[in-house]
């Protein structure tokens, strides 16, 4: 068989434990922490060494017998994510009632620097009575937080994927990193609730003609949901060469969220919404979640061309746009209904993708 390199040679980002020192420090700023400073010392030479010896996982647990190699030592992190994410896909199975997805995907958030909600936040609590009336369930992610809320971080993809497949675990195990700074990864709790939804329904603006920075933050971080490794011991966690021998022999690429129904309320300004409605739609229908027909998907502009200051009153006067949403909410309940009811049919089930990736 091929025996695949692993290319190397980007240049170091080591720091030496000034240059660490230094960046460390910009976190305490606040003259308040000088009157801790003891402390605070303690706590440094403590990062120091855990940077220095690359703890990326301090706590760790034998993989066990469910796992290619039992001896392998898991982190711990990752093995409460995948127990819950478990737990989530058998509970959604089962449930009784129909979860629906709301995600609000505009980075603008009244509580801090813009001090005034984003026309997302108001369209989802629109899509959410309907949601209500419909008789499902709806579960509210409001991406917003990312920019308000204290300590909530989604991490950028390190994009394994493009090493080799295998090496993209599911649930993703590059965070945290404890020994790098990369913890208080808000994707653990977002991987479960996209689990346990039946249906979503995504509800975002337009930032300079693609999805903004919080929502694509989110994006890329699902990608190991569209065929991801669910058994870290098979690749012996990141090793390259493991990985690509792997996908070599033959990968089969799970689709850990297929079958669940989707809508898209896209709007914008000026320009873009065309583009991030199919860019969007093209994503969730390649990890074979199901467009909910022709009402699920909306594409609007709202005050086109006219000022930002004027926004939220152009959004009262488009009732037509409320209408809308009101349908693309509705059609992901119903598509939900039918495709849990059976009723549904799936025209391409069974046939095998000729070109997987």
């Amino acid at each position: 068989m091929f025996d695949p390199k692993v290319f190397k040679g980007q240049p170091g980002v080591r720091l030496s434990r000034e240059q660490f020192v230094a960046r460390y420090r910009e976190q305490f700023v606040d003259p308040r922490f000088h009157e801790v400073a003891g402390a605070l010392e303690q706590v440094i030479e403590v990062a120091w060494q855990n940077y220095e010896d690359s703890h990326k996982a301090p706590r760790k647990i034998k993989a066990g017998p469910e796992y290619q190699d039992p001896e392998y030592e898991l982190s711990s992190d990752w093995v409460e994510t995948r127990d819950r994410l478990l737990k989530a896909e058998a509970a959604q199975k089962v449930s009784p009632d129909h979860r629906i997805l709301v995600i609000n995907g505009s980075a603008r958030n009244e509580h801090t620097c813009p001090s005034e909600a984003p026309k997302s936040y108001r369209l989802a609590q629109a899509a959410i009575d309907t949601i209500t009336r419909e008789g499902a369930i709806a579960d509210f992610l409001d991406l917003s937080e990312l920019t308000a809320a204290y300590g909530k971080k989604i991490h950028p993809c390190k994009a394994c994927v493009s090493t080799a497949m295998p090496l993209c675990h599911w649930p993703c195990s590059c965070y945290p990193n404890h020994g790098l700074g990369q913890t208080q990864d808000w994707m653990a709790e977002i991987y479960e609730r996209w689990v346990l939804a039946h249906g979503v329904l995504i509800i975002t603006p337009v930032h300079w003609y693609q999805a903004p920075s919080v929502l694509k933050l989110m994006i890329d971080r699902l990608v190991c949901a569209d065929g991801g490794n669910p058994d870290p011991t098979s690749t012996h966690g990141k090793d390259a060469k493991a990985a690509k021998k792997m996908e070599l022999k033959g990968w089969n690429y799970p689709k850990h969220l297929a079958g669940r129904s989707f809508g898209l309320v896209v709007h914008g300004d000026a320009a873009g919404v065309e583009n991030l409605r199919r860019i969007l739609t093209d994503w969730l229908t390649d990890m074979e979640l199901l467009p909910a027909g022709r009402e699920a998907i909306v594409g609007r502009y709202i005050g086109y061309y006219q000022p930002y200051a004027t926004s939220h009153s152009d959004l009262d006067k488009d009732t037509a746009l409320f209408q809308e949403v009101d349908h693309a909410a509705a059609s992901v309940v119903r598509q939900v209904k039918l495709t849990r009811s059976g009723q549904f049919s799936f025209p391409d089930r069974g046939l095998k993708e000729p070109r997987p990736k």
